[in-house]
């Protein structure tokens, strides 16, 4: 691909790809050619519209996706967007297990895309459900540190959710301990779960 608009992580991703690597170039020239800017973020191909994150590409052992940043926010008229589980707010897929599912819909594809470019050029945001109660594990190591609920604020929404949602599911406080305990140098570096 000559396109001046590719990025040379992606480039880099897709020529170790062992999986889905003709998905992963289809989906990258229909995407490129909505006008965005490769970026590569969270170890994916990931494009933007002024900056702000519209799709990400990504993999996983059964199908690969295209992913809407602001997925919730589209209308999905053909009604294939899917929240990949019951904790994710905001964010949507469109999954594939061959190249030709892709190509079939790929003007599809284009139209969301463009939707989700237009749905970050209103401003609009999604709403997230911000009612977390604050596990007592984590609270006992805030009141022990209060730095770290200073960096724990300061971190975004998505972020300190990622974080109460590992601290919470264990059944055994002993393992929400060790999870906030595990966590704790992350949370004051300003790094999220996943970073």
């Amino acid at each position: 691909m000559t396109n001046s608009k590719t990025n040379s992580k992606v480039d880099e991703f897709l020529s170790k790809a062992k999986n889905w690597k003709e998905e992963y170039e289809v989906l990258r020239r229909i995407v490129l050619d909505c006008e965005l800017t490769e970026e590569f973020k969270w170890m994916h191909p990931c494009y933007t519209y002024e900056k702000k994150n519209i799709v990400l590409i990504h993999g996983f052992k059964e199908y690969c996706a295209l992913l809407f940043h602001k997925g919730a926010l589209l209308k999905d008229v053909n009604e294939i967007l899917i929240q990949q589980t019951e904790n994710v707010q905001g964010a949507r897929q469109i999954r594939f297990t061959n190249v030709q599912e892709i190509v079939a819909i790929e003007p599809i594809l284009k139209a969301y895309i463009q939707e989700a470019i237009e749905v970050d050029k209103a401003g609009l945001e999604v709403e997230y459900n911000t009612e977390i109660i604050i596990p007592e594990e984590l609270q006992n190591k805030f009141d022990e540190l209060p730095a770290l609920k200073t960096a724990f604020e300061a971190l975004t929404p998505g972020r300190q959710r990622a974080y109460f949602l590992h601290f919470s599911q264990p059944k055994q406080s002993k393992t929400r301990v060790s999870r906030v305990e595990k966590c704790t140098q992350l949370i004051l570096d300003g790094k999220g779960l996943k970073d």
